[in-house]
């Protein structure tokens, strides 16, 4: 089983693509979902982000990234439709109306951002970081540092969540019970636990920067890299297709 953002190896056209490419093609396809608000089209574009997550193996890990993007956008569309009354009015509110606009507004919402997460995600559970990092600086040009630090905050976010998990398993041995009382019990007791969990990240932190260090980091360069990343005709193609997806998303935008 794999970890959260941790990579999966493959062999479909995804896992082949040029990771340039598919920084670029997500990039534009999370920018064609907020071009425009047509839910048919934002339904279309779901499809085939789950589609691409079909193609590379990745239903299982879409299926659990969609539910924890549908708990967050779910709050944000509870308070659209709180707050913005549109359409036919379905329950009176002492400040406003919940209509029938509201309702088609939160589920755009909630479609968009599940949509325009697919795809960003794919691209961190198909592509090795180093490759990430790698192609950036070669191909973009982007300075190793500015590189090296958003890959290195990606790989972290799963070895940190581990480390709460054991915290938090070795609490419960100690009688600690999490899954008991209402929410505001369970933060009282996920409080303290950020200390440990602080503890952890700083000793990783100056561990990972030491070693660096020591490895030459200051001294790399974009021809340090051996490895290239020309692109291929599936890279153009899916660059293509994602560009045509932002004029489709924008002509919809100006039609509506």
């Amino acid at each position: 089983m794999s970890a959260f953002l941790e990579y999966v190896p493959g062999a479909s056209p995804l896992h082949r693509m040029n990771p340039v490419a598919k920084l670029g093609a997500a990039a534009l396809f999370a920018i064609a979902c907020f071009c425009t608000s047509n839910l048919v089209f934002l339904a279309v574009l779901l499809v085939v982000g789950f589609a691409l997550a079909a193609s590379c193996g990745m239903v299982r890990q879409t299926i659990g990234l969609a539910k924890a993007v549908f708990a967050f956008s779910l709050i944000l569309a509870i308070v659209q439709i709180l707050t913005t009354p549109a359409g036919a009015v379905l329950v009176q509110l002492p400040w406003g109306y919940i209509g029938t606009g509201s309702l088609l507004a939160a589920l755009t919402t909630v479609v968009r951002l599940v949509a325009a997460a697919i795809p960003l995600f794919l691209v961190f559970y198909v592509t090795k970081m180093n490759d990430v990092t790698n192609a950036v600086v070669k191909v973009l040009h982007v300075p190793y540092k500015y590189a090296f630090t958003f890959t290195s905050t990606i790989h972290f976010i799963p070895v940190f969540m581990n480390d709460m998990a054991g915290i938090m398993e070795a609490q419960t041995a100690r009688g600690v019970e999490f899954d008991a009382g209402g929410i505001v019990k369970k933060v009282r007791l996920m409080v303290p636990l950020c200390v440990p969990l602080l503890v952890s990240s700083v000793r990783k932190t100056n561990s990972a920067a030491i070693a660096a260090e020591v490895r030459g980091f200051n001294l790399r360069t974009a021809a340090s890299g051996y490895k290239e990343y020309p692109f291929a005709a599936l890279d153009v193609a899916a660059l293509a297709g994602s560009v045509v997806l932002v004029a489709v998303a924008v002509a919809l935008g100006v039609l509506l």
